[in-house]
């Protein structure tokens, strides 16, 4: 029986290493046609109708997503914790009208600034094909890091921190 154990065991360990490792891959590749340009947008209106000013004071994450996209619903709690720490805006692409996202929004628990990119205009801007998709820029708003589908919370750490030294 411990032996049946130590097999299943070392091979969900092997499968999640190998999956990571694809996964990571397939970000990789997806993101190569992603907009690399430094931030162009000086202020976008949020769905509060409020008016969000990028500054050049701090790095920024800007995540694409949208309701109807499953894997962006499982990472939307990792938006939510890194929105506590740093400055993130997010772009519902899609998704319909400002008061379903923010129903959405709110049923989830979710508060993180969000974008209503309902004709997908600014997804196209940014080249994004598939969600969820990630930008982090500096504070000079020169593109840091860009990564397509899901990442964890401490990847998302990671990146803004490297991105704010």
């Amino acid at each position: 029986m411990k032996e049946k154990i130590k097999q299943y065991t070392k091979e969900i360990v092997i499968f999640i290493v190998v999956m990571t490792i694809f996964a990571n891959a397939v970000s990789l590749y997806k993101s190569t046609d992603l907009n690399k340009e430094p931030l162009s947008i000086s202020n976008i209106k949020l769905l509060d109708g409020s008016i969000y000013r990028f500054t050049n004071d701090k790095p920024i994450l800007i995540h694409f997503w949208a309701t109807w996209c499953p894997t962006c619903k499982v990472e939307a709690s990792n938006i939510q914790a890194i929105s506590k720490s740093y400055n993130v805006i997010t772009l519902a692409v899609k998704s319909g009208t400002n008061n379903e996202i923010n129903s959405w929004l709110n049923e989830n628990s979710y508060n993180f600034r969000t974008v209503n990119d309902n004709s997908g205009a600014l997804s196209s801007k940014f080249k994004i094909t598939a969600f969820p998709t990630t930008f982090i820029y500096d504070k000079d708003k020169n593109l840091v890091f860009s990564d397509v589908g899901y990442t964890s919370t401490w990847g998302l750490y990671l990146r803004m921190w490297w991105a704010s030294i």
